[in-house]
């Protein structure tokens, strides 16, 4: 195509812009809504990535920190730390804290020295003297205490006063308002407390085995990269068998990271169906547009304007107000993290650094052209393939049309283009081809639900009442709203009932299946030499209650089949399993909660080479099998252990189990502590059990006792949070969906309000057309509830069942709800789309036909 001509598309594009612009409304809102979510997501991801990153020297206290559980440094092991820098200690544990009154709690204890915080701010509330000055001993002896408000609120205590800790007694000399380091100490279930180190061992929770993490941090004055990286191999070269996980600055908090990675994936995902929803758009806009351009057209072709003039003017207008649609989506999604930083930027636990990012804005421009071109091609391509002298006397809706191989080519780059952004630049391209699998068998399933539809409504036998026979007829004639509307609204309402089914399955696993089956405490840090007398005195404070005790290790995956954990490449949800040290028990007999699925169990007398049993569904996602090794760290030793079968386990049932069961004889004389848990008898209200806990941490103060119930309600906050931003994004796809719908509407209405005057004319009265668009709607949003209640269903139970190996339930009363609201929902945009139709007087558009 010459300069000349591309010159003349330009001007017609930009004269023809104010007239076109009803077309595209739609459009613009869908491709904004589309770019703006995609770009919203990346952005937001990219400012915690840049937080991360640039704070992570204040989130990890130093430049490097190693961390060892269950033991602390070897004199050769601190040497090879002191080399490269200055040493700070800090040491992690659990304990129940105790008031004079008799309250209790959980406390998550942080041990740490005179460095402490090395880099960052404590925030400190009621107090202004200096942190080794507070939490020093004072005339009497007591060393203070620093603690989260939450727990001073839950023991009904003020500062100046004394509390237990473990065996020992503190006094609370200062609440804690905030610390630098919080990211990188992973979740807790109890309020924060901060002790000196020196005053560590008065608490008496330093049993041998307990679980105790103690962490080694290397401040070396924010040398550069390079000397970091240098200093990392050399310890490592240094003290190759310490065992120990090691983060640095560059990667504060791996997992953290990796956490965000996965939610952001999930969310880009419901960006990308919002984004495919406003193509459904696109393409309406597209049909109605070129619908509109017959006469248009028809002057350019006696002009002599050529099929690919046509084609590429067409398409040009098109673009140009979807550039628009995108631009505001860039706008919007670029400003949504300097947002959230103004209105909860206190609230965040994460450090956001919000900014224009431009990879981020290029790709979100990147999906917004390729969408476009996608779902407008076919439609605009319908203008080059009739002659003139039709388009002069018949109706554009009408023309035979079949697309050209040129036309089959840049629809296939498109959608080349749309699976590489899509895949290329997903933080896991297999989830997102899976994505990319189901988008196209959903969209498939759309299109011949609908074919099927026209297709059985045309084969029906005509009703004897007018309103119901012509309603029919509405879904089988050319312009039927069937294809748009179940595309459109279908494939929102099926990712809407998706999400909602796997929310309430979460829920209810967290909360309706515990009674009866979840125990009431878990009980840690059980002293071996104290177990059988804890376990007694557990049946006597409760009679008829169940416990049931293990004993529990601490060791961390470093080989699997003679493979450094580095160089294995784990499956996405069995991936934790390698980060960092997991609990580990040995046993005579198969534990209680899990069946054998693979191999056999060692004889009680067994006296061999160590032996594991592995949970199945982890050792799967390792590619490990009966007759693997895998080699553990535990409290410095390497063990290699052969596989000797796999289990099937209920994770979600709460009972003591592990991923590795080892045979008695691995750990002969190593020292452990014991795990129990207590299931109280039926009818035991929450006050019997906050009792029990209070007498628990009187009578064995260096025993730690978590409520069952506030530990789920811990993780059930997080799942909530976590919800609300699923459901947001989710709210913005379904927004899309009834815009899109709004815009099929709109397109039909031409073609309606004909056929409204031809029936008026004929002696149909306003109530038989109200009814006859009453039937349709409702008939389509049936359709459309259905085939998202299928498809939604079929997909929530796929995640709950295959990804998260928990029980699906349906639970009808919230799904009903839910088709009945979509449904007049569906009845109600088709209404508010066509009620000016019945008010039209036919003798107006008579005279104008």
């Amino acid at each position: 195509m010459s300069s000349a001509q591309l010159s003349l598309i330009a001007r017609l594009v930009r004269r023809e812009i104010p007239h076109a612009f009803r077309h595209f409304r739609v459009l613009i809102a869908c491709i904004a809504l589309g770019v703006g979510a995609i770009v919203a997501v990346i952005s937001l991801s990219r400012a915690l990535e840049e937080g991360l990153s640039r704070e992570g020297r204040v989130i990890l206290g130093a430049d490097a920190a190693f961390t060892l559980v269950q033991r602390e440094a070897t004199p050769e092991e601190r040497a090879a730390l002191t080399r490269f820098g200055t040493l700070s200690e800090v040491t992690l544990l659990r304990g129940m804290t105790r008031a004079q009154n008799g309250e209790s709690a959980l406390g998550e204890i942080k041990a740490v020295d005179s460095r402490y915080p090395a880099t960052g701010t404590l925030a400190l509330e009621g107090a202004s003297r200096p942190l080794p000055d507070l939490l020093a001993p004072d005339a009497a002896g007591i060393p203070g205490l620093i603690a989260d408000p939450i727990l001073s609120g839950r023991l009904g205590i003020r500062i100046g006063e004394v509390i237990q800790l473990g065996e020992g007694t503190f006094r609370l000399a200062a609440h804690l308002v905030g610390e630098p380091d919080k990211l990188s100490g992973g979740l807790g279930f109890g309020p924060r407390v901060i002790i000196a180190r020196s005053a560590l061992p008065r608490t008496g929770l330093l049993q041998p085995g307990a679980l105790t993490r103690h962490q080694y941090r290397l401040d070396m004055a924010g040398a550069s990269e390079p000397a970091l990286e240098n200093a990392l191999k050399a310890i490592e070269q240094a003290v190759p068998d310490a065992g120990w996980q090691v983060a640095s600055r560059l990667k504060a908090s791996p997992q953290l990271q990796r956490q965000i990675a996965r939610f952001v994936e999930f969310l880009t995902l419901v960006g990308l169906t919002a984004l495919l929803i406003g193509g459904v758009g696109v393409a309406n806009a597209a049909q109605s547009f070129a619908a509109g351009q017959v006469m248009r057209i028809a002057t350019l072709k006696s002009l002599g304007a050529s099929r690919s003039f046509v084609f590429t003017s067409a398409l040009a207008q098109v673009m140009s107000f979807a550039l628009l649609g995108i631009l505001i989506g860039l706008v919007l999604g670029a400003g949504l993290p300097m947002l959230a930083l103004h209105l909860f930027g206190k609230l965040l636990p994460f450090p956001l650094v919000p900014g224009v990012y431009a990879s981020e804005l290029a790709l979100g421009l990147a999906y917004g052209l390729v969408t476009t071109v996608l779902f407008s091609i076919l439609p605009l391509a319908r203008g080059k393939a009739v002659e003139a002298s039709l388009l002069f006397r018949d109706s554009f809706g009408t023309t035979r049309f079949s697309p050209s191989w040129v036309d089959w080519l840049l629809l296939l780059t498109a959608l080349a283009g749309f699976i590489m952004l899509a895949v290329v630049f997903a933080h896991d391209a297999r989830i997102a081809g899976y994505y990319l699998v189901g988008a196209a068998v959903v969209i498939a399933l759309l299109r011949s639900a609908a074919f099927l539809i026209m297709r059985l409504a045309r084969m029906l036998p005509h009703p004897r009442l007018p309103a119901l026979r012509l309603a029919i007829a509405h879904l089988h004639r050319p312009g039927s709203l069937a294809p748009s509307v179940l595309l459109s609204f279908g494939l929102g309402l099926t990712l809407l009932v998706m999400l909602s089914l796997i929310d309430v399955n979460l829920t209810r696993q967290f909360r309706a299946a515990l009674p009866g089956v979840a125990p009431t405490f878990f009980f840690v840090d059980i002293p071996a030499r104290e177990v059988d007398r804890f376990e007694t005195y557990l049946n006597t404070l409760a009679p008829g209650s169940t416990v049931e005790r293990v004993p529990q290790l601490r060791g961390r995956i470093i080989e699997i089949k003679d493979s450094p954990v580095a160089l294995v490449k784990a499956a996405e949800k069995t991936a934790w399993a390698l980060e960092g040290d997991r609990g580990i028990t040995y046993a005579a007999t198969p534990p209680k909660g899990s069946t054998l699925a693979a191999g056999e169990w060692w004889p009680q007398d067994y006296s061999g080479k160590p032996l594991v049993s592995f949970a199945r569904d982890v050792a799967e996602g390792l590619g490990l099998k009966v007759g693997d090794t895998i080699t553990v760290n535990v409290l410095g030793r390497r063990i290699t252990a052969t596989i000797a079968n796999l289990r099937d386990v209920r994770w979600q049932r709460l009972s003591i189990n592990f991923v590795m069961v080892f045979s008695p004889n691995t750990f002969a004389g190593a020292p452990y502590t014991f795990l129990a848990t207590m299931a109280l008898p039926p009818g035991a209200d929450t006050a019997r059990e906050v009792e029990i806990a209070r007498q628990v941490a009187r009578d064995f103060p260096a025993i730690s006792s978590v409520r069952v119930k506030e530990a789920v309600a811990a993780v059930d906050n997080i799942v909530h949070q976590l919800t609300l931003a699923i459901r947001a994004a989710s709210g913005i796809a379904l927004i899309a969906s009834i815009l899109v719908l709004a815009g099929a509407l709109g397109t039909s209405a031409r073609a309606r309000q004909r056929d409204s005057v031809i029936l008026k004319t004929l002696g149909a009265s306003r109530r038989m057309l109200l009814a006859t668009f009453l039937i349709e709607y409702a008939l389509l949003g049936c359709i459309a509830v259905v085939f998202a209640l299928l498809c939604g269903t079929l997909g929530a139970r796929f995640v709950i069942v295959n990804l998260m190996n928990f029980d699906f339930t349906f639970p009808y009363l919230a799904v009903v709800s839910m088709a009945v609201l979509a449904l007049i929902a569906t009845v109600a945009l088709g209404m508010m789309g066509t009620w000016h139709i019945l008010g039209q007087k036919p003798a107006s558009y008579l005279r104008h036909a």
